[in-house]
């Protein structure tokens, strides 16, 4: 086998592979080995038809297309594993060349991972943002821990009120016609949460215990269902249950009843203390972005459509993922938000061309500065996992996989080159 191979546009390589008489011919055997149990010839038994026979049978391509299936990521892989040069990132595309003197030429088309050029990524200024932790912020924290204490009794009063649960029967109709999703039994709705169409809360609001009427509201324009926006609609209503809402008085023994501190100042302190650390890590994850940006947009590098699509398939995936557990399918979806597929890809464009212009950027620096997980860095991160779960590092150890240390390995040198851009640039 002979290969030549040469740069092509958008940082694509095109590998022009050459087998002699003898090679393919080799190939037509093994694919003649390879499906000789699928034919029948009168005469012989089922797999024991000779190649001849079941050329001169079926003609003499019969076995031309499994040739190549078989011998070209045979020889295109064997390629890739000698010029190391060649980063492929995506599937090749084939083409068949000359057929001379009974060899054959393959010609492989393949995305390969592009040249970064870096600009800047040293001595450049940011200010990193600051995010106090104020008394108004702390008393926040008591005043939601006191939201999640609060319960629901059965109302003093026959009469709905704001900040009231009721327990209602419901039924919608547009023009006289009742519409999909508009009816229901023994709905609870906490009146004042916003969450039904505008102006039906209010409308609530004042009915008297087993009372019925007819509430009047209009759909908004920007509804999700395309029948009923902006329609007039009427829903009749019966009220079968009141609930007030109890919020518990804050105490020292509510706060270490709830939520196992001491008292409402120890509460106090610990809430400001988890505040303060979380928005550290905000700031820091901030400064990080502000120094991702910066440094891909003074880079320059061709992204190849490959990478972008493949970057698109994650994020289409995610998504699927994320509906899944909604109990939603993605191809509901995309009906529901009168979107097709392809228009639907085409949303994550950019974002994709973003997301893989600052791997492809960070990688380079990764790969300009020699950033590394050393062996004790990998280890040390081992045993910190180990620890975190209560383990001995053996025990841990017993369902690592490469898999595994190749992501802390990741993880580890990420971190540095973090703590490198920082410390190479001047952050305020």
């Amino acid at each position: 086998m002979n290969y030549t191979f040469e740069k092509a546009e958008k940082s694509t390589v095109k590998i022009t592979i050459t087998l002699s008489e003898a090679e393919w011919k080799q190939a037509q055997e093994d694919a003649y080995n390879r499906t000789k149990g699928k034919y029948s010839v009168p005469g012989f038994r089922k797999g024991k038809v000779p190649m001849k026979v079941l050329e001169n049978t079926y003609g003499q391509g019969i076995f031309f297309e499994e040739a190549i299936n078989g011998a070209f990521p045979k020889y295109y892989y064997e390629v890739l594993g000698k010029e190391t040069s060649i980063e492929a990132v995506s599937q090749p595309s084939l083409e068949l060349g000359d057929m001379k003197k009974g060899g054959i030429t393959l010609i492989a088309t393949v995305a390969v991972k592009p040249e970064v050029k870096l600009g800047d990524y040293k001595g450049i200024k940011f200010e990193k943002p600051v995010y106090n932790v104020t008394d108004e912020d702390v008393e926040k924290e008591l005043k939601n821990l006191q939201e999640r204490s609060s319960r629901y009794e059965k109302s003093k009063e026959d009469v709905c009120k704001n900040g009231d649960m009721v327990n209602i029967d419901y039924s919608g109709s547009v023009d006289g016609v009742k519409f999909e999703g508009g009816t229901a039994e023994k709905y609870d709705l906490v009146l004042g949460s916003k969450s039904f169409i505008p102006g039906f809360e209010e409308q609530v609001e004042g009915m008297k215990l087993n009372e019925e009427k007819d509430i009047n509201v209009k759909f908004p324009e920007e509804y999700h269902a395309e029948n009923l926006k902006g329609k007039d609609a009427v829903f009749h209503v019966k009220v079968n249950e009141i609930k007030e809402k109890i919020v518990p008085e804050i105490t020292d023994e509510f706060v270490k009843e709830t939520s196992g501190e001491e008292n409402i100042e120890a509460f106090k302190a610990n809430a400001k203390k988890r505040m303060e650390e979380a928005n550290a890590k905000r700031a820091d994850r901030e400064l990080e972005e502000k120094i991702v940006k910066a440094v891909t947009e003074n880079a320059t590098v061709e992204i190849p459509d490959a990478l972008v699509e493949n970057q698109i398939d994650n994020m289409v995936q995610e998504m699927e993922y994320r509906l899944m557990y909604q109990g939603l399918k993605l191809a509901d979806f995309l009906k529901f938000t009168n979107q097709t597929m392809e228009s639907y890809r085409k949303n994550y464009e950019s974002q994709a061309k973003d997301i893989v212009k600052q791997q492809l950027v960070i990688g380079a620096i990764i790969d300009a500065e020699k950033i590394e997980a050393t062996d004790e860095e990998v280890n040390a991160k081992i045993a910190e996992r180990a620890e975190a779960q209560k383990k001995t590092v053996e025990e841990f150890k017993k369902n690592f996989n490469a898999k595994q240390e190749d992501y802390l390995k990741n993880e580890i040198i990420i971190n540095k080159l973090f703590d490198f851009l920082i410390k190479e640039n001047k952050v305020k």
